[in-house]
């Protein structure tokens, strides 16, 4: 499960949290039966412990909110998505690594 610093995305939230967001945004979309979700999960609480206060990391699970899944035509999870200013910045899809997470997340501090 998540971290503490790893907030809950969803559909209600979203718009607040992510595209209205002060700072640059990282996205988790997963799902509880998603294998590649879960070895990209470790990855996503050591960033959002890393980037505390300076970008909002977050997880949004598709099976609950399908709303901004569609929205944002996710296909497949995982899906990492760095928001700026209400806009896509970077999108990864499938496991990777923490490292190229962080050089995608760094560029837009």
């Amino acid at each position: 499960m998540a971290g503490e610093n790893v907030l809950q995305f969803t559909d209600q939230n979203f718009e607040q949290e992510v595209l209205k967001s002060d700072r640059a945004v990282l996205v988790d979309f997963w799902a509880e039966w998603c294998g590649p979700c879960r070895m990209v999960a470790p990855a996503v609480e050591a960033l959002a412990h890393e980037y505390d206060g300076r970008a909002k990391v977050g997880k949004l699970n598709v099976d609950e909110n399908q709303s901004v899944m569609g929205r944002f035509n996710i296909r497949s999870i995982p899906t990492l998505l760095i928001f700026k200013d209400g806009q896509i910045e970077e999108q990864i899809v499938g496991a990777t690594s923490k490292d190229h997470i962080a050089k995608l997340l760094q560029k837009h501090l």
